[in-house]
């Protein structure tokens, strides 16, 4: 097989060079609400053809290999004062998989437990590509599953607007539940 990035023979779909010269993590913050921060990884622009790899079969080794590079080794170093609970954007399985279970699923550590199946979104309404205006006037209306943790950290493959997160920390507050911050591959705004 050829790396995607380089072409040169590879045993896996990105070669370790390219994954260390192309995709090294680099963390950026933005602040959604208030008092919600956004963690992201990458620029939008630095990953963007990967990320539209999502709904194919491609796209569940490239959302693996992103999640291993950026989420395992955050949650590896994340500490706090008793397990919060990680929580996907609506992780409904498109293609045979969820990207943003992906994603969640890479977050596992002695302080992060994830969940699934908890914020399911009741508007199946595509965002791709949808200006702000849109977004606002047609919300994802999320349905929030029961659990008992009440320290959440919300997860998402990318950040645009921020529309998608604030609905969902929205959701999750009207039920007593404390965002402590959102982690995303990406920032599009950056």
């Amino acid at each position: 097989m050829k790396c995607l990035l380089c072409e040169n023979p590879s045993l896996f779909h990105i070669c370790r060079s390219c994954q260390e010269t192309f995709l090294r993590p680099s963390l950026t913050k933005r602040k959604l609400l208030p008092n919600i921060e956004v963690l992201s990884f990458y620029k939008y622009s630095e990953i963007k053809n990967l990320l539209h790899t999502k709904h194919s079969d491609l796209g569940f080794y490239i959302y693996s290999l992103l999640a291993k590079n950026a989420l395992s080794s955050f949650a590896k170093e994340f500490t706090f004062t008793n397990q919060v609970a990680s929580i996907p954007i609506d992780d409904m399985p498109i293609s045979g998989y969820s990207h943003t279970a992906i994603l969640n699923k890479s977050l596992t550590s002695d302080f992060i437990k994830p969940l699934y199946n908890k914020l399911r979104a009741k508007s199946r309404v595509s965002y791709s590509g949808k200006s702000k205006e849109f977004r606002l006037l047609n919300p994802r209306n999320f349905e929030l599953g029961h659990f008992s943790q009440n320290e959440i950290i919300l997860v998402d493959d990318i950040i645009t607007t921020g529309a998608t997160l604030t609905q969902a920390v929205q959701t999750l507050q009207t039920q007593g539940k404390e965002v402590l911050f959102c982690l995303t591959l990406a920032d599009a705004a950056l």
